[in-house]
């Protein structure tokens, strides 16, 4: 599908890492987005919503939807879809970080995969344990086919290359046990981490989520994304960064 790209890209200028890099870290740090998709009921008009989302172990966005959503019906024919991701925080809206990820959605079918996006979201968003048990909600993934990321005024990027495969995810020992054995062992640490960041310690934080950037905590019912200090590929190297960012 990217070869239609071809002929553009090769009149664009060479994007750097940093473009790459900061384009990930925007889909990390956030958990919502805007779903765009093909109106059935207006056809030719884009139809927008916004969704909660987290990451998949490909690092592509992961969303909960109804099935008798507007949007659901018009992937369900047309799949192709973008999603865009604003970065919270800035006054000026031309300043602001944002990503859209041009996109075909893709319905989870398969009982082990279904399972393990099940397992992953309830840590993000605990709540849609309910609701996800009284209605009809199906697990989707955003399958990326280009991105356009814009860093604030005048920096703008096409990407192809954005998304990076948790390398802890699904590993025997990986993700889903360092995320036990902190919530459980290590509370003063996370703690720790909350205040080290500045954020609100008004609810208990949870981890729930480490990649090989960083880790995502869930407070109330917000979820932030904390960078390490550099990145691990092994769940040794994640221990001596949560070490070192208990003692900071």
């Amino acid at each position: 599908m990217l070869a239609r790209f071809n002929s553009q890209q090769s009149q664009e200028p060479k994007v750097s890492v940093e473009a790459v890099k900061n384009a990930r870290l925007l889909l990390l740090k956030e958990y919502r987005g805007v779903l765009s998709t093909h109106s059935l009921a207006m056809p030719g008009f884009p139809f927008g919503s916004v969704v909660p989302y987290c990451l998949s172990e490909e690092g592509w966005p992961l969303i909960l939807i109804s099935r008798i959503a507007q949007h659901t019906r018009n992937l369900q024919a047309d799949p192709r879809c973008s999603l865009l991701v604003a970065e919270r925080g800035v006054e000026d809206v031309q300043l602001n970080g944002r990503l859209t990820l041009m996109a075909e959605a893709r319905q989870l079918t398969e009982p082990l995969l279904v399972e393990a996006a099940a397992e992953r979201y309830y840590r993000y968003f605990p709540e849609s344990r309910d609701y996800h048990r009284v209605h009809d909600f199906d697990f989707w993934i955003v399958q990326p086919v280009r991105w356009r990321f814009i860093g604030g005024f005048g920096a703008i990027h096409w990407l192809d290359q954005v998304a990076r495969a948790n390398p802890f995810a699904g590993a025997e020992g990986g993700e889903g046990g360092m995320l036990e054995h902190m919530n459980a062992d290590h509370a003063a640490a996370i703690r720790h981490y909350v205040e080290q960041a500045g954020l609100s310690a008004a609810s208990e934080a949870r981890m729930v989520g480490i990649d090989a950037e960083g880790f995502h905590l869930r407070i109330g019912q917000a979820v932030h994304w904390l960078p390490f200090p550099s990145e691990c590929s092994t769940a040794a190297q994640v221990r001596q960064a949560l070490v070192a960012m208990a003692r900071a």
